[in-house]
């Protein structure tokens, strides 16, 4: 697992994907920050929560060639066949993923020390919001991961991530033009987004940390089983 952690994470540096994602991420929450601190707010959780929706849509670049890039180019066969559990495979790809996202979230530690230089503050507050944009960015990552191992096509990749993580995180928006009433009512309680506004506001739960948890383990399955059926194939 280690060495696909390493092959996957120099891949986001060897190419313009890493340095895209990682400007990105720095400019919306220097923005963001910049409006906090004029505003005079301590509250960095703030510009965190902001950042769900810059996410969404930086999301597919950073999965759409996780999968799809080595069927495109006919190496995934020497990793199918490698001694290695493809287990191992998948979790190597997503944690590079994941930390090259954390890595996007480094400048926050600064933005909080400026803030506790002039006022005191909660730092539960800050780091539970970081929990959940991670938390958060984990689930989509899954996502993203499995719906490249469903194509060798990058940009159809790309795409579907995109159009599927809008759907997870604000579809309790759609959930009015439901006519059943209790598909409804699930719709409206499975937005992504409905668990992540907790992890702002400091309410701290433990169903919304497992329904993150649970998502992840899923769509990692999922991509394990997706893996496992092309390698039988």
């Amino acid at each position: 697992m280690t060495a696909i952690f390493k092959r996957e994470f120099k891949a986001y540096f060897s190419t313009p994907i890493g340095y895209i994602v990682l400007a990105v991420f720095y400019f919306f929450l220097g923005f963001y920050f910049s409006m906090i601190y004029s505003y005079g707010s301590p509250d960095l959780a703030m510009g965190i929560m902001a950042m769900a929706t810059v996410t969404v849509f930086v999301m597919p670049i950073l999965t759409m060639r996780l999968m799809s890039e080595d069927r495109r180019q006919k190496v995934d066969q020497a990793l199918l066949t490698a001694p290695v559990p493809l287990t191992a495979i998948v979790l190597g790809k997503f944690l590079a993923a994941l930390a090259v996202f954390a890595i996007g979230y480094a400048p926050t530690v600064i933005f909080e020390i400026i803030i506790l230089s002039h006022v005191s503050v909660s730092l539960f507050s800050y780091l539970y919001a970081l929990f959940g944009i991670l938390l958060l960015a984990s689930a989509l990552i899954a996502i993203g991961m499995f719906i490249s191992s469903l194509t060798e096509s990058s940009v159809i990749s790309a795409i579907l991530t995109l159009v599927i993580n809008i759907l997870v995180l604000y579809m309790s928006s759609f959930a009015s033009l439901i006519k059943v009433e209790w598909i409804a009512n699930v719709v409206e309680k499975a937005a992504f987004i409905n668990a992540f506004e907790n992890f702002g506001e400091s309410i701290f739960s433990i169903p919304d940390i497992l329904y993150f948890v649970s998502i992840t383990a899923a769509f990692l399955f999922l991509c394990v089983r997706s893996l496992d059926k092309r390698r039988w194939a």
